[in-house]
């Protein structure tokens, strides 16, 4: 019985160790230490895919951006980010989303007659 109860011991106090270990984790998870939030994302003529990027303050962003069809570029201002994508590769961009907003960004390399409406936007919430 000695023997059990030494067991039973262990296992609470493992069990314990694990529960607080999973709220640290959570609460580093609400404090904005959040992991890196990976995109794809296309460029064609004249669009970026998808339009719109969703992303939470805090969280390092990871755009994996492909040129599909024409040289182009992704120019994002509010993170001083202008990288050109040329035709047939991918590029990966990281940035840490550390203001909250909605910031546009634009085509930067000239891909012809509609590339000035070539415009996406990203949503950083808090």
């Amino acid at each position: 019985m000695n023997r059990l109860k030494m067991m039973l011991i262990g296992l609470t106090i493992l069990s314990a160790a694990s529960a607080r270990t999973a709220a640290e984790v959570a609460k580093d998870a609400g404090t904005g230490m959040q992991g890196v939030h990976e995109i794809q994302v296309t460029l064609r003529k004249y669009e970026f895919s998808p339009g719109t990027l969703h992303v939470r303050k805090g969280e390092q962003v990871k755009l994996v951006m492909t040129a599909a069809d024409h040289d182009h570029g992704f120019k994002l201002d509010d993170f001083n980010i202008n990288q050109k994508i040329p035709k047939g590769t991918t590029v990966v961009v990281e940035f840490a989303a550390d203001k909250a907003g909605t910031f546009q960004f634009r085509c930067s390399s000239v891909c012809g007659i509609g590339h000035r409406g070539m415009k996406g936007t990203l949503v950083v919430e808090e």
